[in-house]
């Protein structure tokens, strides 16, 4: 019998002149897990989209079951038993869980909605998901969307199924029920492709892992076999260090007093309430939660970008000694009050960076103001942006290259080195790694504690929680606007942490 339920031979795909994927071979076991592991660009996304139906092959063959077919729509994959659930979810807000379980789905005749819901409550029981098929999507939580996701491709038959990023914007728990319910699925004889950036998930969860680099398939190995450095160095082509060297505040002095702010949306709805804590020098301040509970516009409202109806920041002036007040200030008053505050924020070159201006132009935005005539300098900004490429390895051509032309971890490297070279004394980074390869976002956990050693008030606000145990002194935990605990990073847990990031309403919250 026929254990291989997918196989890839030879497949290339080429945009331009650039390949996403050369020559990949590959193969999906019957009834096993296959991590997809590799870096942004490595060609992890542009190889399932061809199993999947939404790009086409340029050469190469794709076999189900043993058999050549040829998928050339989401369509044709679906005929094949394959389904995709993609990171950004694809559902009706007004509708409930069954009616887009079966939107799209021909029929004879018309739906019987209390049939369709009797089939979810079947599927649910098999494997374990627990969701109500009358619930209307904009009342669910982020994982209950992605289920419905999960229940779409499984009520429409899918044997193969491929899930992109599926944790990312879930708690630790919502993590391992999930987990709980792929491997339901795997004893059920489904075969599932999982891509994830995350480590430990890959450890804990698959059979196999495939590695891609530079849009090839590196090797397949058994995970039983393999570990996290062997992995990233095969991920690199390279051997690198994965260690995070966190050292012990020395003399933590209150430099950010946030205390009770207060804002709500364009809709009047409540974004952030009664937000308090404190960033102190020589430390970092870890800023945990699902997406969307907050954290941008906490940032953004201690940067000058965001309006807050009320409540107090208050900036301790390390040079002056004296306290100003920064609420309802522009960036540029709070700049012009001699305040130093660097941001790095969610959407880079939306707010950070401008596309079209090269790296100079942009290093040189910090500085302008400085200019003391008409033509300004632009022999600082030039050296710094030298500095930055060389440092940061950013790959790019030459230092006149329009910032948009580089891929997205090279922005966000000219971003991050810019405005740590701002010299800051408080230095806010949202998602500062988003990304960038494993050797670089470890060289920004690295630039980040130097700032730290120097006396930064350091607020980083990361996805990964591993990252934040590990890198972080203290973790703040924030859940629909409102700040749900501050714990000690040395001696939580993800389970703790993950407990905060669901948390209704606010608790008992001390600054540790």
């Amino acid at each position: 019998m026929n254990t291989v339920a997918l196989e890839l031979k030879n497949i290339s795909k080429r945009f331009g002149d650039k390949y996403a994927n050369k020559n990949v071979d590959l193969t999906l076991e019957r009834g096993e897990i296959l991590a997809i592991l590799g870096e942004n660009g490595s060609g992890k996304t542009s190889m399932v989209n061809m199993i999947a139906g939404i790009y086409y092959p340029d050469e190469g063959e794709i076999f189900v079951d043993g058999k050549p077919v040829v998928i050339t729509s989401p369509k044709d994959a679906f005929k094949y038993k394959i389904g995709m659930i993609h990171q950004h979810f694809k559902l009706v807000d007004v509708f409930s869980a069954s009616q887009n379980i079966v939107l799209g789905i021909k029929e004879a005749g018309r739906y019987k909605l209390s049939e369709v819901e009797d089939k979810v409550y079947e599927i649910s029981k098999k494997y374990g998901f627990h969701i109500n098929p009358k619930k209307k999507v904009h009342e669910m939580s982020v994982s209950e969307k992605q289920t419905v996701e999960i229940m779409k491709v499984l009520y429409r038959g899918a044997d193969i199924l491929i899930l992109d990023e599926p944790t990312a914007v879930l708690t630790p728990q919502e993590i391992e029920k999930l987990f709980a319910v792929l491997r339901r699925m795997r004893e059920d004889g489904k075969s599932i492709i999982i891509i994830t950036h995350k480590m430990h998930e890959v450890l804990s969860l698959s059979d196999r892992v495939a590695v891609m680099r530079k849009g090839e398939h590196v090797a397949t190995v058994k995970t039983a076999e393999t570990n996290e450095k062997e992995l990233t160095e095969m991920m690199m082509g390279e051997k690198i260090d994965l260690n995070i060297e966190r050292s012990e505040p020395v003399d933590p002095q209150d430099r950010l007093v946030v205390e009770n702010i207060c804002s709500k949306n364009a809709e009047g709805i409540p974004v952030l309430n009664n937000v308090s804590f404190t960033a102190r020098s020589g430390e970092i301040l870890g800023v945990a939660g699902i997406a969307g509970s907050g954290q941008r516009e906490l940032l953004e409202s201690i940067a000058g970008l965001y309006h807050i109806d009320s409540g107090e920041i208050t900036y301790n002036d390390p040079a002056t000694g004296k306290q100003e007040n920064l609420r309802d200030k522009t960036p540029l008053q709070i700049a012009d009050l001699g305040v130093r505050l660097s941001f790095v924020p969610e959407d880079r070159l939306g707010m950070g960076l401008v596309g079209n201006m090269d790296i100079i132009d942009n290093v040189m935005l910090r500085s302008y103001k400085k200019g003391k005539s008409f033509f300004l300098d632009r022999n600082s900004p030039h050296n710094l942006a030298m500095e930055l490429i060389k440092d940061l390895n950013i790959i790019t051509p030459n230092e006149y290259t329009p910032v948009r032309k580089l891929s997205g971890g090279n922005i966000q490297k000219v971003l991050v080195g810019r405005e740590i070279a701002a010299a800051p004394s408080v230095f806010m980074a949202a998602y500062p790694v988003r990304g960038l390869v494993v050797n670089a976002s470890y060289s920004i956990y690295n630039l980040l504690n130097k700032q730290k050693e120097m006396g930064v008030a350091v607020i980083f606000v990361g996805e990964d929680l591993d990252v934040l145990i590990e890198l972080c002194d203290r973790i703040m935990v924030i859940s629909s606007g409102e700040i749900t605990g501050i714990v000690d990073a040395r001696n939580t847990t993800k389970e703790e942490i993950g407990l905060l990031m669901t948390k209704a309403r606010k608790g008992d919250n001390t600054d540790e």
